[in-house]
């Protein structure tokens, strides 16, 4: 383990000396004029943002001669202009992200303040919204309590994961081991554009198709179950499944099914034993990203569920569906003002976390596949 991590730390030290050395003769390398060029860009682009944090009627000078002075730069100094700008939309990503982290979390500072709670003489910032059940923006004490939509979204996903990890894994499956060439030419465009259609229509047809049907068949008052949500919205996370499990899918060495075949295994053996484990951080991560998109799913819960920040009875019942953490925020916003906009922004930080945290476990699954694919240590 010491060997490993030793010989891990010097490879890191020489990428950070190869690159300081790349960027030493860039400079050196780089005439008089490219360098004027590419400091004035960066000093625009500078101002342009510190204009833009003050709100300032000014920042669209900076801003024009950072056009100007990119549209000069790519005329007399394309490669160099194209490296700043490449660097600039780059370090412009880390920067907006950043910058959103910090919003979000400073917007729901005074909800987590008003929602303390005492414990054992500790006061815990925000405990409140968490051990107790009470959504009330209008009675006096006003309550914010994210456990009645916490609740809805776990329900959602989980249902959504039932749908879309079984069908998407098979339907990965069937693409890169079974399908001829002709037919998955004409099903993985078919699957991709499934994921281009906009969210409001899916959640219109659950609306105004599985809504009243669920409705008459288990004698419903009203419309909107956590079952048919969690149905549509696992349909809608299908085709990012079938995506990322197929790629993984593919990417398995072609040695290792011939190997496998050659000592006389069938095509189905040689699937279930060979492929799928081989892919199984691959495909891990295809149901990962999957449970990301049905956990920030917004229009389709907004449109299908009755809009009531309270739990269920019981809280397995999966034939009601009152309100998740996205349509709690697209259902108030317009009107939310105070610490009920502060509550909404606590929601938002609780879904930005909860993605974020899979997201990154979706990529770690995705490294260690492409190293064990890749036959690394």
């Amino acid at each position: 383990m010491s060997t490993a991590t030793d010989g891990e730390r010097t490879g890191l030290q020489a990428r950070v000396r190869r690159r300081a050395e790349r960027l030493r003769d860039f400079v050196d390398d780089t005439s008089p004029g490219a360098l004027v060029t590419i400091a004035v860009i960066a000093a625009s682009l500078l101002a342009a943002f510190v204009g833009f944090l003050l709100v300032s009627s000014l920042t669209v000078v900076p801003f024009i001669v950072f056009l100007a002075a990119s549209g000069y730069g790519w005329l007399r100094h394309q490669e160099e202009t194209a490296l700043i700008l490449t660097l600039t939309t780059t370090v412009s990503t880390l920067l907006i992200l950043g910058l959103i982290i910090v919003f979000i979390f400073l917007e729901s500072v005074p909800v987590v303040q008003y929602e303390s709670a005492t414990v054992f003489g500790v006061t815990v910032p925000g405990l409140r919204m968490f051990i107790e059940t009470r959504w009330d923006a209008v009675s006096s004490p006003v309550r914010y309590s994210m456990v009645p939509m916490i609740h809805g979204t776990v329900m959602v996903t989980i249902i959504a994961t039932a749908v879309a990890a079984p069908l998407g894994v098979a339907a990965a499956l069937f693409l890169s081991e079974i399908a001829p060439a002709v037919v998955r030419e004409f099903v993985k465009p078919g699957v991709e554009i499934l994921a281009g259609i906009p969210s409001i229509v899916y959640g219109f047809i659950g609306f105004t198709v599985l809504s009243p049907w669920a409705s008459d068949q288990f004698d419903l008052t009203g419309q909107g179950t956590y079952l048919f949500v969690g149905v549509v919205v696992g349909l809608m996370a299908l085709p990012t499944v079938v995506s990322v499990a197929e790629d993984a899918l593919s990417s398995v060495p072609e040695s290792m099914k011939s190997g496998s075949l050659a000592v006389g295994t069938t095509d189905w053996q040689t699937m279930t034993s060979i492929t799928l484990p081989a892919a199984f951080s691959g495909v891990s991560a295809a149901v990962l990203l999957g449970v990301g998109r049905a956990i920030g799913e917004t229009m389709a819960a907004t449109v299908m569920l009755r809009g009531v920040p309270r739990l269920t009875e019981p809280l397995v019942n999966v034939f009601y569906g009152q309100e998740t953490l996205t349509s709690l925020i697209a259902r108030n916003y317009g009107e939310a003002d105070g610490l009920q906009l502060d509550a909404l922004f606590i929601a938002g930080v609780i879904l930005f976390v909860t993605v974020l945290f899979i997201s990154i476990g979706a990529q770690y699954i995705e490294w260690r596949m492409r190293r064990k694919l890749g036959g690394e240590a």
